[in-house]
């Protein structure tokens, strides 16, 4: 898995490329940890080239997303999510909580 990140006047892009699974996921949520205590609380998740996500994945997601929430700073919100990803976020009840997006550019735009 490779992460990296983007940094936009209003908010931040994690793009995430390949699999998110409990070997990978500590790294996305490093990422998701260093923009926080940096004070950057508006992050869009790319998940553009991501083919799997597990539960481990999901669950940096949800972490991250109350860390941002928390006295109503921001939001971790959603682009470019794969259909099995999507559906994966259904299954697990998550859809209500990640606003989602068709691409970074509306994602960016949100902010």
């Amino acid at each position: 898995m490779n992460v990296t990140t983007s940094q936009f006047k209003r908010c931040d892009v994690i793009h995430v490329e390949g699999r998110v699974d409990s070997s990978t996921a500590p790294q996305l949520n490093a990422a998701f940890e260093s923009l926080i205590e940096s004070g950057r609380f508006h992050i869009i998740l790319d998940l553009a080239n991501v083919n799997f996500m597990s539960s481990a994945g999901l669950r940096a997601m949800i972490n991250a997303q109350k860390a941002c929430k928390r006295y109503n700073r921001g939001a971790v919100v959603l682009a470019s999510v794969p259909s099995n990803i999507h559906s994966a976020l259904d299954l697990a009840g998550f859809i209500p909580l990640f606003p989602i997006f068709d691409d970074v550019i509306s994602a960016v735009g949100s902010f």
